[in-house]
């Protein structure tokens, strides 16, 4: 599904050169439940969005699903994200002035919603628990209600990726004990590839690809770090 081949990403800050990432590489497959995790500054969302193709490496490749991220045009890049990849914020980044299912069918607005997409946004909000909620603006839902919105957005054109940016950050522990059961059954039964960045390590179970990230560098031994993450059980090395 997701091969990353030494993936370097450098930023200019003065005259000084910062190296986010420093020679990636990993394999995420088809289906997983994957985290990023490390400290704050290590690199982890710099490595989530450069699979989102939000950013481009500075050099190495991200090919998924056949296809080399790294080497699209900005066009291609476009109908990557739009049609591709679903986003799930921190921020929820819901638009205020919209409905619950009018920020769900934001994807489809462009070229027109049509009735199948209507029918999937209204499955997707009552899946996740908001199907008496359907007209209201987000001003009207809780945070943790917010999130529900952004997750059935994210999920409503099908992506083949769910990228996640600490989708609990904002929320209280009991509502993102609940937004990752919600993430959990929907991933599980859409079978869709699910990446997570996150510093709570207590949603990780022994079953989740744990790719752990410090100072741009993914560590060595990855069962170990899931072993210390889960308390039970470790799931193997990812093969690069």
């Amino acid at each position: 599904m997701i091969d990353v081949v030494d993936v370097w990403k450098s930023y200019k800050s003065g005259t000084r050169t910062v190296d986010a990432l420093r020679g990636v590489s990993c394999h995420i497959e088809k289906g997983r439940f994957a985290f990023i995790v490390g400290p704050s500054g290590s690199g982890k969302s710099t490595l989530l969005y450069t699979l989102g193709a939000v950013d481009r490496p500075t050099k190495g490749s991200i090919v998924v699903e056949g296809s080399d991220l790294t080497t699209m045009s900005e066009p291609e890049q476009n109908d990557y994200r739009r049609e591709k990849v679903g986003f799930i914020f921190q921020s929820f980044n819901l638009i205020s002035n919209l409905s619950a299912i009018e920020n769900v069918l934001i994807p489809f607005m462009p070229r027109g919603v049509t009735p199948e997409q209507r029918a999937k946004a209204v499955d997707l909000l009552t899946r996740v628990g908001l199907g008496d909620r359907l007209d209201h603006r987000p001003y009207q839902l809780s945070g943790g209600e917010q999130q529900r919105v952004a997750i059935a957005r994210a999920l409503v054109k099908d992506p083949i990726l769910v990228l996640a940016d600490e989708p609990t950050g904002e929320l209280d522990s009991r509502t993102g004990d609940e937004i990752y059961r919600i993430l959990r059954a929907l991933q599980e039964s859409l079978q869709t590839t699910l990446v997570v960045v996150t510093h709570d390590r207590r949603f990780i179970t022994p079953a989740d690809l744990v790719l752990e990230i410090q100072d741009g560098v993914l560590a060595d031994d990855v069962d170990e770090v899931q072993g210390l993450a889960s308390g039970v059980g470790a799931a193997s090395h990812p093969t690069p």
